[in-house]
């Protein structure tokens, strides 16, 4: 069982690195290109929206949000570009992964403005109860 997973994630990740090259491409439309980016920029970030250590929903992203973002995106990407991409990606994953630095920047922004929510939330509720 362990090894089906391993070669399941190996074969996400070898569509996820041909997404990446066929967001390049011409023929693939810009609204499939703007859905690709995002989800490749979540997908290669070091950082999780979800941080693994939180159980169960650490997980949730890695399980359910990048594979559907991955099959929506390949789904709106035009067959002959992905053939010509799984090709490329191939060489790819021989030179290394790529790390999304949009991806963090994306990840973390989104933290700040849970941080600041938060902190704002909690000085409105001291603020009553002062009052």
């Amino acid at each position: 069982m362990l090894g089906t997973w391993k070669i399941r994630v190996r074969a996400l990740k070898k569509e996820a690195y041909a997404l990446y090259i066929a967001v390049r491409d011409p023929r693939v439309p810009w609204y499939a290109k703007l859905l690709i980016g995002l989800v490749l920029a979540y997908t290669f970030s070091p950082i999780d929206l979800i941080p693994d250590f939180i159980p169960v929903l650490g997980y949730l992203d890695d399980l359910l949000i990048v594979p559907l973002g991955i099959a929506l995106a390949l789904k709106m990407t035009p067959a002959d570009v992905m053939v010509d991409a799984r090709r490329q990606a191939e060489e790819l994953i021989s030179r290394g992964e790529p790390v999304s630095r949009v991806g963090v920047l994306l990840v973390m922004v989104i933290w700040v403005i849970i941080v600041i929510a938060v902190v704002w939330s909690v000085r409105k509720v001291i603020v009553d109860i002062r009052s």
